[in-house]
């Protein structure tokens, strides 16, 4: 079984990336083959600063690997250091109806939030398909906002296979997240940069205290009382953090009264900053050891390109480019 997943370098890493992404690919690459990728080019549909590309992929790479990426489990490499892909990508667009790109919504979400429209964030599904097919992936992990493409690279998967042969293409599946939808931002909101309202997977003790502290907005319930335990902010979070009993412990502690907020918003900070203690030290070792982050993308990029290869050339001979 081999699985795919790409992240998009867009800056900082929050908890909804870590448990809607990250964790998930670190849990697969111990059940098969796992080939991990950094979205640079898709990322240009969005960021146009050359300098801010370079350090957000720098920055991506670290911080996946701090968080447990395995290169000897795990094939990680940047998408630009394969070019077969964009070959792949055209390829692919010859057999794409543009009715199929035209019904995607994130596209037409990407527009209402201000986003320029261009030829690649219309196509964005298409090159996303020759990630997926390049590498011959049985399974991507995909959150429900990305399922829609999944279901284009099936289709044009499909389409390649009944015009140019039954086997050249594998239909990979999708292996649908749900955990994204329960990390709520510090507002309550979905957690998300652009709202601002994140909670850094890295950063000083001071910024993420003052974050919980100031962001996490709280009722007036009197000390002594029962404190609402519907829709909270705190508990949700701690829960992601926290080992059952500490949770049950806090949720107790809620319904009986005589606990405050700040009491809460501290166990909080604890949890957090526990939960990710060997991340941060694995994290502060590959910064000052940056020849071991470039020697991982370049074993990767060169594995990840020798499977590339052989994928093309299969489909190469199919349509009639040898």
């Amino acid at each position: 079984m081999r699985f795919l997943t790409g992240l998009q370098p867009s800056g900082q890493l929050h908890i909804g990336n870590y448990f809607g992404a990250i964790l998930p690919a670190v849990q697969l690459q111990h059940k098969g083959e796992a080939f991990y990728f950094i979205a640079n080019y898709h990322a240009m549909t969005t960021m146009a600063s050359p300098q801010a590309l370079r350090e957000n992929t720098r920055s991506l790479a670290v911080d996946f690997l701090a968080c447990g990426l395995d290169p000897q489990k795990a094939v990680f490499f940047e998408q630009s250091a394969v070019p077969e892909v964009n070959e792949l990508a055209w390829i692919l667009s010859t057999v794409c109806p543009m009715g199929l790109l035209e019904r995607c919504h994130s596209y037409k979400d990407k527009l209402a939030r201000g986003i320029a429209s261009s030829h690649a964030l219309f196509a964005y599904p298409v090159l996303m398909a020759a990630d997926i097919l390049l590498y011959d992936s049985d399974a991507v992990p995909v959150g429900k906002d990305q399922k829609q493409h999944l279901e284009v690279t099936r289709d044009l998967a499909g389409k390649m296979n009944e015009a140019f042969g039954s086997n050249l293409f594998k239909l990979p599946e999708p292996i649908i997240s749900e955990s994204t939808a329960v990390v709520p931002g510090l507002d309550g909101q979905k957690m998300s940069k652009s709202y601002g309202n994140a909670l850094p997977i890295f950063g000083s003790e001071r910024e993420i205290r003052k974050l919980i502290n100031k962001k996490i907005i709280t009722d007036a319930t009197p000390l002594e009382d029962p404190k609402p335990t519907d829709h909270s902010i705190i508990l949700a979070l701690y829960k992601l953090f926290a080992s059952e009993q500490d949770y049950d412990t806090m949720l107790a502690h809620h319904r009986s009264g005589g606990f405050g907020y700040g009491q809460f918003k501290k166990d909080l900070f604890d949890a957090y900053w526990e939960y990710f203690r060997d991340a941060r030290e694995k994290r502060d070792w590959l910064l000052v050891h940056p020849e071991y982050v470039d020697d991982v993308l370049r074993t990767g990029a060169t594995r990840a390109r020798e499977e590339a290869a052989r994928t093309l050339a299969r489909v190469r001979s199919a349509v009639g480019l040898v």
